[in-house]
């Protein structure tokens, strides 16, 4: 993945980080595109030879490098950046879907996601089944003739599923539907997944594109054709990304490679290491041999991934101590920054779902997910097993 393409000609995915999208190289020009805060551009007419440029539009300066970068990551076309990765979900649906549609949707999904699907776009007109993606028979099974999206999440938050997207895909070119993914906990660098048929790839750029927990955007990359809908419907509702972001989403995406291959060393060696901490039940990763998808993961991404759960013996009283606990690691909603972090799907990403819900998810209580950052593994593991012995006295 990380090499050039003999076939393409393409950069490998490490040069397009640092590279794409930048400002050509000139004698005395910057190397890294310049923050520029302006919301308007001078334009006089069509006679001006250039587009209207307008920050709402996403055509600012920043906003285009950006956009440049996600698309030459993601082996696209195009790119857009947005204001958040909920921006992203909903415009890519909105753009496709209307009063009267249909999605087919993973019911393993992002919290938002899912409240999206089942309340809000219902008001619209627009009507989900969910569907259980291990079944490949559910995909073709739940089209109608009115179906225009169908959306699957890879690897699932926060239960590291890994499904193939070979139904999914089928079900969507069937129904002359877009195949719409939410690859965030994948990146780019464990799979483009463009390469497998997906049509609107989709990222909360919050996470580990931007890689710093200091910044709120999404991203969507895809067809010419399919961005500019999803902008059109962007430019309505309000979701441009601020060009402040887009400068340090940019800055982020420079090194995401090379952060991707500690989060996925790392975790690998502390899911292990999890398999053999008292007071663990289970250890939920797709790089261990017993995980339900290990095969299809080891087959389909270059990674395993930087997220690892865990679920322990006493519920969610032992995952409040545990939590409690942490020196290193930081009890927090979010993920993919430099530093671990950790939070309880009950709390956070799922809380508005029943307890019944959440097990029949695989999210029982005591469920922890963690977001493995880049600190020395042997000092996570001396706060994890702190933690461990603290509320397990396991001495």
């Amino acid at each position: 993945m990380n090499s050039r393409s003999a076939a393409s000609g393409r950069p490998g995915t490490a040069t397009s980080a640092v590279h794409a999208g930048c400002p050509e190289p000139r004698p005395g020009g910057p190397v890294v595109q310049p923050i520029v805060r302006s919301s308007t551009f001078h334009w006089a007419g069509p006679g001006d030879g250039l587009d209207l440029r307008y920050s709402r539009y996403g055509n600012n300066p920043n906003q285009l490098s950006v956009a440049g970068k996600i698309a030459a990551l993601e082996g696209t076309e195009a790119g857009l950046a947005l204001a958040s990765g909920m921006a992203a979900i909903s415009m890519t649906i909105l753009s496709s879907a209307g009063p009267g549609d249909h999605v087919v949707a993973s019911r393993h999904l992002y919290g938002a996601t899912h409240a999206l699907l089942s309340g809000e776009l219902p008001k619209r007109g627009i009507t989900t089944t969910f569907v259980e993606p291990s079944d490949p028979a559910a995909w073709e099974a739940a089209l109608t003739p009115r179906t225009r999206v169908v959306l699957i999440e890879l690897p699932t938050n926060p239960t590291l599923r890994v499904f193939a997207i070979g139904p999914a895909r089928r079900a969507a070119r069937s129904a002359g539907a877009i195949l719409a993914a939410d690859m965030t906990f994948a990146t780019p660098v464990n799979i483009r997944a463009a390469e497998h048929g997906v049509d609107a790839v989709i990222h909360s750029a919050t996470k580990y594109l931007g890689g710093h927990s200091d910044l709120i955007a999404g991203v969507v990359a895809g067809s010419p054709e399919l961005i500019a809908a999803v902008t059109k419907m962007m430019k309505l509702y309000g979701g441009s990304i601020d060009p402040g972001a887009a400068w340090l989403l940019e800055r982020g995406m420079r090194t995401l490679p090379a952060r991707m291959d500690r989060h996925n060393r790392t975790a690998h060696a502390l899911a292990h290491w999890f398999t053999r901490v008292g007071g663990v039940r289970s250890v939920i990763y797709p790089g261990l041999a017993d995980h339900p998808d290990h095969e299809i993961a080891t087959r389909m991404l270059s990674g395993y991934g930087g997220m690892v759960s865990i679920v322990l013996d006493g519920g969610g009283e032992a995952a409040d101590r545990f939590c409690a606990d942490l020196r290193l690691a930081a009890p927090a909603p979010s993920l993919g920054g430099v530093e671990t972090l950790v939070s309880q799907p009950r709390h956070t990403s799922h809380v508005d779902l029943g307890r019944e819900e959440r097990e029949a998810l695989g999210i029982p209580d005591g469920f922890v997910r963690i977001s493995v950052g880049l600190e020395d593994l042997e000092d996570l593991k001396a706060d994890f097993r702190r933690a461990a012995e603290a509320v397990f006295a396991h001495g």
